[in-house]
């Protein structure tokens, strides 16, 4: 079975990565790419690196009107929306209509609560029986609703790699005092869009917090914790920017009513994740880095148990670019399908 697939946002970072992935696919065929700028007529000629590999023309997004989706229907069966957040609120509804399976990879569907979305993203939210019909797309904790289901709402990164690591406390329904997190992100986090913050002077050599309490995956995060425990959860979450162009470093300072021991954690993760394969938990006192994930679909977790202050201290990482948006994607596909989850992303991590 060859599954065709459109991918719209095609010029951005995440949507470079998906075509990478999808190129070595077994099972899916790219048939058409759209992109929001249409400088250049083919995809090799914007980025040169695809040469002799993906020879497909690039259309613009403009066209994409209703009587053309349906015109890509008769060619193709699923649709990547990897568009910044405000554009798929739109597109999504028009290929859902049209039949299409859709996976966004933006943040338009994420959050159930439109007036949620309004206040953190600053745009119109989408229509609220959409919202209701997408599945939050985190692949280790909703594999069953994926399954299942034709709309997914791809996870945003920091909340991938924070969630897979706080959902075993949470489904669990273990009393927390608080919650801490300390996340930072490598600049092709912010995607291709050229701002002062990501400009290479102001981020080489430095180091700087970001968006203080206003990121958009809290809310995100919240609503997810809040639906594994059963009751309100509140996080107090911190973002920085690294010097680097990819990955993510989540360090989660966790405080329980009651203590935990180092056993009891990793019986925790192994119960969970034991069958998980883009899961890898470290074995006690060896603790995960963003080049051991490089380039893969792995989220590779440590945790160590503060004894003097009472704390759990958890550290995860991702690529942000694979396991926090295209591979993540392609692990949703895979479940969809009813294909195994490993398809198209065996990368071993590039290193150094």
């Amino acid at each position: 079975m060859v599954l065709n697939v459109v991918i719209v946002g095609a010029s951005g970072y995440s949507g470079v990565e998906l075509i990478r992935i999808l190129h070595q696919h077994p099972n899916v065929s790219i048939r058409h790419l759209f992109v929001h700028t249409q400088e250049q007529e083919k995809l090799d000629e914007l980025y040169p690196h695809f040469r002799s590999f993906i020879n497909i023309p690039i259309r613009s997004v403009s066209e994409l009107a209703d009587e053309k989706i349906a015109d890509l229907k008769e060619t193709s069966e699923l649709v990547f929306l990897a568009t910044p957040s405000g554009v798929s609120k739109d597109l999504a509804p028009k290929f859902l209509n049209a039949g299409f399976k859709v996976i966004d990879l933006s943040g338009d569907f994420r959050l159930k609560d439109p007036v949620l979305y309004e206040e953190w993203y600053k745009k119109n939210a989408a229509e609220p029986r959409f919202l209701e019909r997408s599945v939050y797309g985190l692949a280790e904790v909703f594999v069953n609703e994926i399954k299942e289901a034709n709309f997914i709402a791809n996870p945003g990164c920091y909340a991938t790699s924070i969630l897979l690591a706080l959902a075993p406390f949470y489904r669990r329904k273990l009393p927390i005092r608080s919650v801490i997190i300390d996340a930072k992100s490598g600049v092709s986090g912010a995607g291709r869009g050229l701002s002062r913050n990501t400009h290479f002077s102001e981020v080489n050599e430095n180091f700087k917090a970001y968006k203080v309490g206003k990121h958009q995956h809290i809310p995100e995060i919240e609503q997810i914790l809040t639906k594994l425990s059963g009751k309100k959860e509140t996080v107090q979450m911190m973002t920085h920017l690294l010097p680097i162009t990819r990955g993510i470093l989540s360090t989660i300072y966790l405080e329980l009513e009651d203590d935990i021991s180092d056993e009891a954690v990793a019986k925790l993760y192994q119960e969970d994740y034991q069958d998980q394969p883009f899961i890898r938990i470290r074995k006690q006192g060896e603790y995960p880095e963003t080049k051991q994930v490089y380039g893969t679909n792995f989220c590779d977790i440590g945790y160590y148990v503060d004894k003097r202050t009472g704390r759990v201290i958890l550290f995860s990482v991702i690529d942000n670019l694979m396991k926090g948006a295209a591979g993540q994607a392609v692990q949703n596909l895979n479940l969809m399908m009813g294909w195994e989850q490993t398809l198209g992303l065996t990368q071993i991590p590039i290193y150094p």
